[in-house]
């Protein structure tokens, strides 16, 4: 298990280091999945007490699972594990790992999901878009469709998009964003594990 001591991160370029080196972590706290997560090892100020807005840790952490695949993606992927959190990991370890782990044809997942995926084949389209689309925008038909959506993500069917001018998630099938692009080239994926991540003392 990754000592969480052994980090302190600050910058873009250290959060990277982080997941080139862990392989996989969390986003922010992820006691139900026993990974390391980017909040545990981030070391910026959280909100103070009266403070508006989130605060400098947590708008750090937002914008870098953003940047992190869309700056790097053939080296990062963010995506949905079980039981539906949100994890940064390399592409190496998607491909050597994760994929045949975790990979389900869409055929074997929920007629809803199915839906979702057919309506997303040619064409990107929002989380807004799709549920406006399959009429699907109020309860209890909206958590039906977000559940169905998840399912899509942890089976690797679905991913969103890697643009930081989506001003909104935006989703495409995997196959096209990441799997023809990036895992299934021909030339071996380099490790690119730092031994180290070069990164200040962490905090006590």
């Amino acid at each position: 298990m990754t000592s969480k001591a052994a980090y302190s991160i600050r910058t873009l370029e250290q959060a990277y280091a982080f997941v080139l080196q862990v392989r996989i972590c969390g986003i922010f706290s992820d006691a139900n999945t026993g990974l390391v997560s980017l909040w545990d090892v981030t070391d910026l100020p959280d909100r103070k007490k009266g403070e508006k807005g989130w605060g400098q840790k947590v708008l750090a952490i937002w914008r870098w699972k953003n940047e992190l695949p869309a700056i790097y993606p053939d080296r990062i992927f963010y995506g949905k594990i079980p039981p539906g959190r949100a994890a940064l990991m390399s592409l190496h370890y998607l491909r050597t790992e994760h994929y045949r782990n975790h990979y389900r044809p869409v055929n074997e997942c929920s007629p809803l999901a199915n839906q979702i995926y057919r309506l997303i084949r040619f064409d990107p389209m929002t989380t807004g878009e799709m549920r406006k689309e399959m009429e699907m925008t109020s309860r209890p038909e909206r958590a039906k469709f977000d559940r169905a959506l998840q399912e899509l993500q942890i089976t690797l069917n679905i991913v969103r998009r890697n643009s930081l001018e989506d001003e909104k998630d935006t989703w495409v099938l995997f196959n096209d964003n990441i799997w023809r692009s990036c895992v299934g080239r021909k030339r071996q994926f380099a490790k690119d594990v730092p031994n180290k991540v070069e990164t200040g003392p962490p905090s006590h």
